[in-house]
């Protein structure tokens, strides 16, 4: 089943984050927990881990895209072996 990765919450008044890298590219197997994208919002760079273990199949925002708490990050194939 194909999961959609929102971007998180990143703090108590954090509105937005900028991607400034993906760590797991598409086509590349993340596990639960293992960190698929950095992001950087106003006050701080944070790890977004994955919170499946699969496939990521697609990135919906490229490096430097800045994108509001919620708004989609990835789709992640998972259960795949």
């Amino acid at each position: 089943m194909r999961v959609t990765i929102p971007l998180p919450v990143l703090g108590d008044t954090t509105q937005t984050g900028v991607i400034s890298e993906w760590v797991v590219a598409v086509g590349e197997r993340v596990q639960e927990g293992e960190t698929l994208v950095v992001v950087e919002s106003d006050k701080a760079v944070v790890d977004v881990p994955s919170p499946v273990t699969g496939v990521v199949v697609e990135h919906l925002a490229a490096v430097e895209d800045e994108l509001e708490i919620g708004a989609p990050l990835a789709i992640v194939e998972d259960g795949m072996a």
